[in-house]
């Protein structure tokens, strides 16, 4: 009697890792996933590549173990090939394709036809593969420095699906991606039939999962039923709870630091009262020290009752304030950074820029208008940023900025490492005193000790919030800010909190993203679709 083979699994049993340094990421973790798409969300920092990592077998556990049935494909945060491989090389498939093609030519060796296998479609196979994500056009002869940034993280995945793996691991897949790259690898999340583990901050991504798995501080991993939406009803729902919790506790703190005040009134009371009797002699002197010393056991014994309710009651609070989440939001309600609405900007000539882009004619930017630059992966969007930032010269005509302004680039390569955050601000504001530097990053939510930290140690979200303090606080104001492509790697929370601040922001703004709830949610204005090497104006709503 034959078996079916199992279902894919992966399970985590008491997982422990420490990084190198002693720092403990996960502490006897337990996990099972099962077939299913599961959305794995929590704050930067809390160790969600690292998990996919030790899942995929590719960090080992300092304690614990990780068992998987089934074959696994990890597509990692950051990909990195080859720019000289050649795109079969890439797929995985050119030993293969290479035997093929000697065999159809007559050579008939063993080696090539072990080589090949069964896999004697894989050329095929490969074709499909491309043009289900969109990459048809590119050939399996072209180079990976031929290709964008984006594709090249299409291809990784393409070579991924062709291995046909049980597992699939996804660590923040749509960075990087325009829209119908994201809506092809939507499309191939959606259609997955094994199990399917997605680290992403992508709205629209993880409304497509069956469960959200939050990872919090110290590993421990908390599931949720449904999408993403479902999760934050659910959250709202025990942020609620979690401080009604906390006032219920406050209150029964203060009843209980009430209650040992006047217990230890009524002992004194008693204290005096027998001290009198002890005095005037009315009573043996037997008798009277031994009610003494029954009441000082019983003041004892009353003491340590009160004090013990206390110490509970105070037990009972710092759990409830741990359970509600920190909501603390970025403030940016810097003076000098508005701009009047006649105001110009920024303005564009006859630009020609590095790598072919171009603006025909001239193109102006006046008053706090919030611009959305979008297009394809490979555009010039970067270019056209880094061209009005000053950092790259025109090749011909003009890119003139009127106001003092900021560039955020996609890398968070603004901060010096080896300072601390505030020495970081201060280089930005050298006229401004420490204390100004401290009171202003308070609003960023370094507060305190929080303003010492060493930029090279910083989270990923702590780098982010830094990076935008460092720019927001510079002297002069910026009255115009270029982000690119700012919710790359984010967790939820960061982005919640750069919205906030963009909305509390006076100033101009340029943002290149993808990111189509973030971009509805700052207030876009005004569209800037850079197509075909060629700037120009873009409908709204338009957005690629």
């Amino acid at each position: 009697m034959s078996t079916s083979p199992s279902p894919a699994s992966l399970t985590c049993t008491s997982l422990t890792y420490d990084w190198p340094d002693g720092t403990r990421v996960f502490d006897e973790l337990q996990a099972h996933f099962g077939p299913g798409r599961t959305g794995l969300i929590g704050l930067n920092g809390a160790g969600k590549s690292t998990l996919l990592k030790l899942l995929a077998g590719e960090l080992a556990p300092t304690e614990g173990t990780v068992t998987v049935t089934g074959e696994i494909g990890h597509l990692p945060q950051n990909v990195t090939l080859q720019t000289s491989l050649r795109v079969d090389e890439a797929l995985g498939i050119s030993a293969a394709r290479a035997a093929l093609h000697a065999i159809e030519a007559g050579d008939v060796r063993e080696e090539h036809f072990a080589a090949v296998g069964d896999d004697w479609d894989v050329e095929e196979r490969a074709a499909a593969a491309l043009d289900e994500l969109g990459l048809g056009h590119i050939g399996l002869d072209r180079t990976i420095g031929e290709l964008s940034g984006g594709e090249s993280v299409l291809l990784r995945l393409a070579a991924l699906l062709l291995r046909r793996p049980d597992v699939l691991l996804l660590d923040e897949p749509t960075n990087n991606l325009d829209l119908p790259a994201r809506r092809r690898l939507y499309a191939t999340v959606e259609a997955w039939p094994g199990i399917l583990i997605a680290v992403s901050h992508d709205r629209e991504l993880l409304e497509r999962v069956d469960q959200i798995a939050d990872l919090r501080a110290g590993g421990d991993i908390v599931r949720y039923g449904g999408t993403l939406s479902a999760y934050e009803e659910a959250l709202a729902v025990e942020q609620e709870a979690a401080e009604r919790m906390v006032r219920a506790a406050g209150a029964d703190l203060k009843r209980q630091k009430r209650e040992l005040t006047d217990a230890h009134l009524k002992l004194a009371r008693r204290k005096r009262y027998g001290q009198k009797m002890w005095d005037t002699k009315r009573e043996p002197k037997t008798i009277m020290a031994q009610r003494k010393r029954q009441a000082q056991v019983s003041a004892g014994k009353h003491r340590l009752l009160h004090e013990g309710r206390l110490a509970e009651a105070k037990e009972r609070l710092d759990e409830a304030v741990e359970a509600v989440r920190d909501d603390d939001e970025i403030r940016v309600d810097l003076p000098h950074t508005e701009v009047p609405p006649g105001r110009s900007v920024f303005t564009l000539r006859a630009l020609r820029m590095a790598h072919g882009a171009c603006v025909q004619g001239e193109l102006e930017v006046r008053g706090p208008e919030r611009i959305a630059l979008v297009g394809r992966n490979g555009s010039g969007k970067t270019t056209l940023l880094r061209t009005i930032a000053g950092e790259l010269a025109p090749v011909g005509g003009e890119a003139e900025a009127h106001v003092p302004l900021r560039f955020l680039p996609q890398r968070l390569d603004v901060l010096d490492d080896g300072l601390t955050v505030a020495e970081n601000v201060a280089r930005f504001a050298p006229g401004v005193t420490n204390n100004r530097v401290r009171a202003r990053l308070a609003r960023f939510l370094f507060k305190g000790a929080g303003a010492d930290q060493i930029a090279g140690t910083l989270s990923g979200g702590e780098r982010f919030r830094a990076t935008l303090a460092a720019l927001m606080l510079a002297e002069p104001a910026p009255q115009l800010l270029l982000l690119d492509e700012p919710t790359n790697n984010l967790d939820l929370a960061s982005v919640r909190r750069l919205t906030t601040a963009l909305e509390s922001y006076r100033g101009a703004l340029v943002v290149a993203s993808h990111d189509l709830p973030f971009l509805s949610a700052v207030g876009v204005t005004r569209t800037l679709l850079m197509e075909g090497g060629e700037l120009r104006e873009g409908k709204t709503g338009e957005l690629v």
